[in-house]
C-alpha cells in the first residue's frame, strides 16, 4: 500500500461528505472537540487527538502484516490524550444526519405552524424591528438585508434578498407578505432590480396575522447565531400560513411543495373542523374544494388534490384559460387567447416554445437520430424513449418505431406504414397557427394566437395544452417541520397541528393580559386606598424623612405592598382631585370584568376555540378575495387522445390469433354477388379472420375472450394501417393470458341503462347481463361469465328486454326467443340453457331481431311454407361454410321457450354447416361482408340474396374454390351512395 499522509484539522473545519470512501495517497481526518481524538485501528477504524497542537506523530503499520490497509496514528505523549475508537460508517452516518437536519431545520422546510422558513421569519421580524409597517413610508431593501445578516441570517445577502422578493411578488404568493416599490420582477422570470434600487414595507395583512401578539409572550426568544440578540422561534399566526401561501424547497434527502390557497375557503374549513374535529375529508372539501393558484388557472379534477389532501402526496393537473376570439369579420379568422396561465409558468417561454412548435415542426432532437422511411420519420427506440420523457408526443407525420419493427418495414411495398402499438397512432402538430404576440400589460395577461382560415381552435388549444407548458402538473409533497422532525402531512393534519399551535399562543396571550390586568389591579386598589385616606398619607410622607421611609409607614398604615405605595408616592398632586378618583374606580371595575373574561377564557378550550374563530373571521372579513382558480369536473386533468381525434367510422378487423386493424371505412367497396372479393390483408400462417365490424373512433370496444373474460378499449387505440397490413397482436393492446382468444368484440358508444348484453357459448349457455356492469373495466379485465371447463364464450350481442333472439346451430336448427325470458343476471354467473343440441351439434351464431320488427309479425300465419316468394321481410339471413346463402322470411318461424331444439332453419348437403345467421329488414339497403379464412373479403347487397323457404339449400354468395371456408360475417347498412371503380369489382364500404 502506498503511504498516507494524515492531516489534522481543527473543530471548525467543513465536513467531507463523499459517496464512495476510498484509501489513496492522502487522507484527511476531521476531529471535533472533546469528541474525535487519535486513529487508532484494528480493522477500518478512526481515532482522533483532543484540540492541542498534536505531537510528533509517526505511521506505522500492525505487526502481523497490512492487515487490509489499517492505519493507526500514535501519538508520544499519550497521557495527555484520550483514544476513541469510532468506525468509519458509523462516523460519516452520523455527520451526514447531523448536516442533513440541520439543513431540513434550518434552511430548507417550513414550520407547520406559521407556515415559514428560518430566512421568511427573519425577514419580517427585522422588518417588524425596524418598524416598517404599512402606513409607514417605505425603506431599502438594502437596510433590511443587512439588519437581516447582521443580526439573525448570516448566510449570504443574495440568499436573503431573493426570499424578500418572492414575499413580494403577486404571482409567487396568493397573498404576499411584504408591499414592494420597485421592480421585483415579473411573470416573465426578469430578476428583480438590485437591493439598492428597490424599497420595501410590511403588508397589512403580514402585520395583522403574523406579528400582532408578537409582544405579548405567544412565542419563545431564541438567541441568535452570535448570542447578541434574542429572535422568535417562531411567529403567532392566526391563520395557518403554511397553506394560505404554500411553500417549496429542497432539502437533503427530501423536498417540499406545498400549493397555496384562497383566504376565506382557509378560513372556513378551519371554522369547520372546529365546530366538527371529526369531520371527514369529503365533510372539509366542502368548505376548500382545492388549492387557488395566484395566476389562476383551471384545476382539472379533484383526484390529484385528494391524494395531496389524504395523504400529503398528489399530482394536480393545472391548464391556462383561453378565450376565442373572432379576428376578422369576413374571413372568419379565429384567435386564440390565452389569458391565465399555470402556476410558476415563465411566459415569455411558453411563448417561445409555441413559436418554435410552430416553426420548426416539433421536433426538438438531433438528425444524426432520426431516418426517413417513405415519407415518414422514423426514429430508434432511444430516442423513443426520450420522445417518451417529454410527455410521450407523437408530432405531425412522424412515426417512432423500435428497431425491430423498423426492420420489418423496411421490405414493406412503397406507400405503406404501420405503427408500433405503444404509441398513439394519431397525428398532430401546430400548422394551424399564423402569428402569435404578446399583448400583455399592467391591465393583465394577453397572448394572442391568431389562427388560419381552416384551423379548428379546439384542436390548436388542445394541442398546446399537449405540447407546451400551458398545462402542467403541480406536485405536491407537504412537508413540513412538525415537533423538530420533518413529516410528510395530509389536509386535516396540518389545520390540526395549527390548531393545537394557535390554542398556545391564545392561552399565553391570555395568560400575559391577566398578569398585566391583575398588576394594574393591584396598584389601582392601593392608589384608590391612599385617595381614601389622602390626609393620612400627606401625614405621613410629611413626617417621614426619606422615601424609603415613606414607603415603609404606608405599607405598614394601610397594609400595602411595596408596589401600591410606590404607586402613591409616584402621584401627582393634580391626581387628588375626585375626579380622578372615580377614574381609577372606573378603571378598576373595567379591569375587574377583563380578568373574568380572560379567566373564563383560560377555563376552557371550547372558549379558546370560539376566539380562535372570532379573530380567523375577522381577518376573512379585511382580506379575503375571490377564488382565482377554477376547478373543472375532470376525471383527468391529462389530456386523451380522444381529445384530438375527430369520432369518424372505421373499420376493425380480427383474426383467429389476435391480430386485429383498423382501417378507413372506404377500403372494401361493394361486389357482385358470386365474386371472389378482395384480400383483407396478409395474414400469418395458419391464421384465419374471426370478426369484422364497423364502429366509431370514439366507442368502446368491448373484447370477450372464450375464457369468459371482457376487456375495453377505445377503437381509435388500435393503429390504423392499410389493407394488406397483417395488423397488430392484441396481446400488445390488452392484458391476455398465455393462450387466451379474443371470440367476440362489441362496439359501445354510450352504456344505456335500458340496453343488456345477451352472450350465448358454445355448449349452449345463455345469460343476459346489464350493459352498465361494463361501464369501467380496469386494464386486467373484468369477468363477464362463468364457464365450466370444456365450454367457451363465442357470442355477445347487445339487445334490450322487447328483442328477439335468434339462434342457430351448425346443423341449422333456429330457436326464436324473447329476450325479456332470459333472465337478468350478474356478471360472475353461468346462466340457463339456451338450445338443446343434438349429438356433435354446437352452436353456429346468435343474432338480435330489434322490438319494431317484432310487432309487425304478429299476426302473421303459423304456416311455414306460406307466402315464402312474396314475403316483403324482415328475414333470417342464412350464410353457411361454404360460400352459400339465402333469405328465409322471419314469419316462417314461431317464437319457442329456451331449451328446446328449435325448427330446421338449413338444410345443409354433407360436410357443410351454418357460418352466420343475421336478420334483415327489406325496407334498408343493407349489406353482408364475408370474410374467408384465408382473408379474402367480400361485400354483397342483401336484396340480391334469393328469399327461399327454411328447407332449400340456398344461391352461391362468395366462390371459395380456393379460399376455404367462410370464417365471419357482418351486417351493415350503406348510407353512402357507390363510387366508380378504377379496379374491377371495388367500391366503398360504409358502416
Amino acid at each position: 500500500m502506498n503511504p498516507l499522509s494524515v492531516s489534522y484539522f481543527n473543530a471548525t473545519s467543513s465536513m467531507v461528505l463523499s459517496s464512495t470512501l476510498r484509501f489513496s495517497t492522502s487522507f484527511l481526518l476531521r476531529q471535533q472537540h472533546h469528541r474525535h481524538s487519535l486513529l487508532f485501528a484494528s480493522s477500518r477504524r478512526f481515532l482522533s487527538v483532543p484540540p492541542q497542537p498534536p505531537p510528533p506523530t509517526r505511521l506505522s503499520k500492525d505487526k502481523d502484516g497490512d492487515r487490509n490497509g489499517t492505519l493507526a496514528a500514535v501519538s508520544n505523549d499519550m497521557g495527555t490524550g484520550r483514544i476513541v475508537p469510532v468506525e468509519l460508517h458509523e462516523e460519516m452516518t452520523g455527520s451526514y444526519i447531523t448536516y442533513s437536519m440541520s439543513v431540513l431545520l434550518g434552511r430548507a422546510l417550513p414550520d407547520v405552524r406559521d407556515g415559514l422558513k428560518p430566512v421568511h421569519r427573519r425577514i419580517l421580524f427585522a422588518m417588524h424591528e425596524l418598524g416598517l409597517a404599512s402606513r409607514k413610508p417605505f425603506k431599502k431593501c438594502a437596510r433590511v438585508v443587512g439588519e437581516v445578516l447582521g443580526k439573525f441570517h448570516p448566510h449570504g445577502d443574495t440568499a436573503v434578498y431573493d426570499s424578500l422578493v418572492r414575499m413580494a411578488q403577486d404571482f409567487s404568493l396568493r397573498y404576499p407578505l411584504i408591499q414592494g416599490h420597485g421592480n421585483f420582477g415579473s411573470v416573465d422570470a426578469d430578476p428583480a432590480a438590485a437591493m439598492r434600487y428597490t424599497e420595501c414595507r410590511l403588508e397589512a395583512l403580514s402585520e395583522a396575522m403574523l406579528l400582532a401578539d408578537l409582544e405579548q409572550d405567544t412565542v419563545n426568544y431564541v438567541p441568535n447565531f452570535d448570542g447578541s440578540q434574542k429572535e422568535p422561534s417562531l411567529l403567532p399566526a392566526r391563520l395557518p400560513n403554511l397553506l394560505l401561501n404554500g411553500s417549496s424547497g429542497i432539502a437533503v434527502g427530501m423536498a417540499t411543495n406545498i400549493p397555496p390557497h384562497n383566504l376565506g375557503e382557509l378560513v372556513d374549513v378551519l371554522c369547520a373542523l372546529i365546530h366538527n374535529p371529526e369531520a371527514t375529508l369529503q365533510e372539509l372539501l366542502e368548505y376548500m374544494p382545492g388549492p387557488d393558484f395566484p395566476t389562476g388557472g383551471l384545476i382539472m379534477g379533484n383526484l390529484g388534490i385528494l391524494d395531496a389532501y389524504r395523504t400529503g402526496r398528489g399530482r394536480i393537473t393545472v391548464r391556462g384559460k383561453t378565450d376565442v376570439e373572432l379576428v376578422d369579420s369576413k374571413t372568419k379568422r379565429m384567435a386564440v387567447i390565452i389569458k391565465e396561465i399555470p402556476y410558476q409558468t415563465n411566459k415569455s417561454l411558453l411563448v417561445e416554445k409555441i413559436a418554435e412548435l410552430v416553426e420548426n415542426k416539433v421536433f426538438p432532437y438531433k438528425s444524426n437520430s432520426i431516418k426517413t422511411w417513405h415519407g415518414f420519420v422514423c426514429v430508434d427506440a432511444d430516442v423513443s424513449m426520450a420522445l417518451a420523457r417529454e410527455e410521450r408526443l407523437v408530432y405531425a407525420s412522424m412515426v417512432y418505431l423500435d428497431q425491430s419493427l423498423e426492420g420489418f418495414l423496411r421490405g414493406r411495398p412503397e406507400g405503406e406504414i404501420e405503427f408500433h402499438p405503444h404509441v398513439s397512432s394519431y397525428k398532430q402538430s401546430l400548422d394551424g397557427i399564423s402569428d402569435i404576440r404578446d399583448e400583455s400589460d399592467r391591465s393583465g395577461m394577453r397572448i394572442v394566437i391568431e389562427l388560419k382560415r381552416a384551423a379548428d381552435p379546439s384542436i390548436i388549444v388542445n394541442n398546446l395544452y399537449r405540447l407546451t407548458a400551458l398545462q402542467s402538473s403541480f406536485s405536491c409533497n407537504m412537508v413540513c417541520i412538525l415537533d423538530g422532525q420533518p413529516k410528510q402531512m395530509g389536509l386535516k393534519e396540518v389545520l390540526q397541528a395549527f390548531l393545537d399551535f394557535r390554542c398556545s399562543v391564545v392561552e399565553r396571550r391570555a395568560r400575559f393580559k391577566l398578569s398585566q390586568m391583575q398588576e394594574r389591579k393591584h396598584t389601582v386598589e392601593g392608589i384608590m386606598t391612599g385617595l381614601d385616606n389622602m390626609d393620612r398619607v400627606i401625614q405621613i410622607i410629611r413626617e417621614a424623612s426619606s422615601n424609603a421611609t415613606a414607603s415603609a409607614s404606608l405599607r405598614n398604615e394601610f397594609k400595602l405592598s411595596e408596589k401600591q405605595a410606590e404607586a402613591i408616592l409616584d402621584m401627582n398632586l393634580r391626581r387628588l382631585t375626585m375626579l380622578e378618583r372615580k377614574k381609577f374606580a372606573d378603571e378598576s371595575k373595567i379591569l375587574t370584568e377583563h380578568i373574568l373574561k380572560l379567566e373564563e377564557l383560560l377555563s376552557s378550550r371550547k372558549n379558546i376555540l370560539q376566539l380562535i374563530e372570532q379573530e380567523a373571521i375577522e381577518l376573512k372579513n379585511r382580506f379575503s378575495s375571490p377564488r382565482r382558480s377554477m376547478l373543472e369536473d375532470s376525471d383527468s386533468g391529462q389530456l386523451e387522445d380522444i381529445d384530438v381525434i375527430p369520432n369518424e367510422e372505421m373499420l376493425l378487423a380480427i383474426s383467429e390469433k389476435g391480430y386485429v386493424k383498423r382501417m378507413k371505412p372506404n377500403t372494401f367497396n361493394l361486389q357482385n354477388r358470386g365474386t371472389i372479393g378482395k384480400s383483407v390483408g396478409k395474414l400469418r400462417v395458419n391464421d384465419a379472420m374471426s370478426d369484422f365490424i364497423v364502429c366509431r373512433a370514439h366507442d368502446h370496444v368491448l373484447y370477450f375472450s372464450d375464457r369468459g373474460i371482457v376487456y375495453s378499449a377505445r377503437a381509435y387505440k388500435i393503429p390504423e394501417c392499410s389493407r394488406t397490413a397483417a395488423g397488430t397482436p392484441l396481446v400488445q393492446i390488452l392484458s391476455l393470458s398465455d393462450g387466451e382468444r379474443i371470440t367476440s368484440i362489441i362496439p359501445v358508444s354510450d352504456f344505456v341503462e335500458e340496453q343488456f348484453l345477451i352472450m350465448l357459448t358454445v355448449n349452449g349457455y345463455i345469460k343476459k347481463v346489464s350493459l352498465n356492469l361494463f361501464s369501467a373495466i380496469r386494464s386486467t379485465g373484468i369477468i363477464a361469465i362463468q364457464l365450466v371447463p370444456g365450454d367457451e364464450l363465442k357470442w355477445v350481442r347487445c339487445c334490450t328486454n322487447d328483442d328477439l333472439v335468434a339462434m342457430a346451430s351448425q346443423n341449422g336448427m333456429v330457436i326464436l326467443s324473447l329476450c325479456d325470458v332470459v333472465r337478468s343476471l350478474g356478471r360472475n354467473t353461468r346462466g340457463a340453457v339456451a338450445m338443446r343440441l343434438k349429438e356433435g351439434d354446437k352452436v353456429a351464431c346468435m343474432d338480435i331481431i330489434p322490438a319494431a320488427v317484432r310487432k309487425g309479425l304478429e299476426g302473421v300465419s303459423k304456416d311455414p311454407q306460406s307466402n315464402v316468394k312474396g314475403s316483403n321481410g324482415p328475414w333470417l339471413l342464412f350464410v353457411s361454410e361454404s360460400g352459400y346463402g339465402k333469405r328465409v322470411p322471419l314469419s316462417s318461424f314461431r317464437q319457442l321457450p329456451l331449451n328446446r331444439v328449435g325448427l330446421i332453419g338449413y338444410k345443409f348437403a354433407s360436410e357443410d354447416r351454418l357460418a352466420a345467421v343475421f336478420v334483415v329488414d327489406g325496407e334498408s339497403d343493407e349489406q353482408v361482408v364475408l370474410v374467408s379464412q384465408s382473408g379474402t373479403v367480400n361485400r354483397i347487397k342483401v336484396r340480391d340474396i334469393s328469399i327461399q323457404s327454411r328447407y332449400a339449400r340456398g344461391v352461391i354468395l362468395m366462390r371459395l374454390e380456393y379460399a376455404g371456408k367462410i370464417q365471419s360475417a357482418s351486417l351493415i347498412s350503406a348510407t353512402e351512395p357507390e363510387l366508380d371503380e378504377q379496379e374491377s369489382g371495388n367500391v366503398s364500404l360504409a358502416a
